[in-house]
């Protein structure tokens, strides 16, 4: 089933700020993936998230477990689908938060700033 789902997009391929909240809260094997650039990760991110800009993702995939699902994150959720497809490619349970940063700030969920 996860093989269909990254095929072809259905299923649990994106969640939003709520859902992505939902999974951190309940303490899911999960990664929290921040694709954006450095000042834009300081200026505020979600705690525990491991900062690996979009351009950077191919050659540093390498540093991410094949074991856990990959919750991309962004400003808008633009990025981090892409950065969400380059994974699911490459062989990695990926998971795309739309509405980016925007959204889980809208929501009024914690930010962590700084590094």
């Amino acid at each position: 089933m996860n093989l269909l789902k990254t095929l072809f997009g259905g299923g649990s391929t994106h969640l939003d700020a709520a859902g992505a909240k939902a999974r951190i809260d309940a303490g899911d094997a999960l990664v929290i993936l921040d694709v954006r650039q450095p000042e834009e990760f300081q200026a505020g991110h979600i705690k525990g998230a491991k900062l690996i800009p979009l351009n950077e993702l191919a050659k540093r995939m390498g540093e991410l477990p094949k074991d856990k699902d990959i919750l991309c994150v962004c400003a808008s959720g633009s990025r981090s689908g892409a950065a969400t497809g380059m994974l699911q490619r490459a062989g990695y349970t990926a998971i795309n938060m739309r509405g980016g940063m925007g959204g889980w700030m809208y929501a009024g969920y914690p930010v962590k700033k700084g590094k």
